[in-house]
């Protein structure tokens, strides 16, 4: 992989909260879909881009085997939660590779559990509950989509699940998603759900957060995004299909050399420290990915792509 070009572009779509937040639209129609977090702390923070397109042949498989008028709404939760006002709005300083500069995670997120903000109304109760349906017009709009992507939009999903977050509410997430998948991820959600395993955010990426100067510290759990697997690169992402998704960034960072993406998310390299939504071999949402076919990132070799889920492996 290209590290100055897929892992920029990373950083920018997981580091622009503030910014989502701004564009984040009001879609009609929604669920949840989350597990029960581990007893520990917290995580999260979104990946801006892909970098597993960026890996040889191979090195993905386990080893073994319309604008919102009204600013989104933050779900009450305890005292213990609550939103740093700078979330967002530092501006990392940029390496020469184009990647923010890899810094030590702010103390306030190292076991990072924040109120979910909800960009769709949540469900109307703990019950898990899904949606499937073509991309409506106002949900295409404000997504990365266009005539130049691999997949065309009769090809995609708009998929709403339920899931609970780190404030142990019910909520209402997001995702477009290739067709042929759409069933399998609910199931997913669905099992998550069941396992109350937390998710902090997941909502549609939009244009601007693709180019948006890098923060480090964004945690949206996302799946299509139309690029390219590196900058320069005539080969897609998987993303860029609908065939894979990124969950909680921030507590599940990409890992390889020094890179640590998202750039704030140091305190998550080590994974024998377990804090609330991450993801670990063997657990509950591997396996409810693996049950799908799908592989996890957090297998790879040289690299580590601990938020990473697709199709086949990449």
């Amino acid at each position: 992989m290209a590290l100055p070009s897929a892992a920029a572009a990373l950083a920018r779509r997981v580091l622009a909260p503030v910014l989502a937040l701004a564009l984040a639209a009001g879609c009609g129609g929604g669920t949840l879909a989350e597990v029960s977090a581990p007893s520990a702390g917290g995580g999260g923070a979104e990946r801006a881009a892909e970098l597993a397109g960026d890996l040889p042949p191979g090195e993905g498989e386990h080893p073994d085997a319309g604008a919102a008028e009204e600013p989104p709404a933050v779900a009450e939760a305890g005292p213990d939660l609550v939103r740093p006002d700078w979330l967002g709005t530092r501006l990392l300083p940029l390496r020469p590779d184009g990647l923010g500069e890899i810094q030590p995670t702010p103390p306030e997120l190292e076991v990072r559990r924040l109120p979910t903000v909800d960009h769709l109304p949540p469900p109307p109760s703990d019950e898990f509950v899904a949606t499937v349906e073509p991309v409506p017009d106002a949900v295409l709009a404000r997504s990365t989509w266009g005539p130049a992507c691999p997949v065309d939009v009769d090809d995609l999903r708009y998929v709403t699940v339920a899931f609970w977050g780190f404030d142990e509410r019910p909520h209402t997430g997001e995702l477009l998603v290739h067709a042929r998948v759409a069933g399998g991820i609910v199931e997913v959600f669905r099992r998550l759900h069941e396992a109350r395993f937390p998710i902090e955010e997941m909502r549609i990426t939009t244009p601007a957060e693709l180019d948006a100067h890098p923060t480090g510290d964004g945690n949206n759990t996302g799946s299509f995004t139309c690029r390219q697997s590196r900058a320069g690169s005539s080969a897609w992402s998987e993303h860029a299909y609908g065939l894979a998704v990124d969950l909680n960034p921030f507590q599940n960072p990409y890992v390889r050399g020094d890179i640590v993406l998202p750039e704030l998310a140091s305190a998550y390299v080590n994974r024998d420290w377990r804090r609330p939504g991450m993801i670990h071999a063997g657990d509950v949402v591997v396996q409810a990915f693996a049950a799908i076919g799908w592989k996890w990132g957090g297998y790879w070799g040289s690299a580590k792509d601990y938020m990473h889920f697709s199709h086949n492996g990449r």
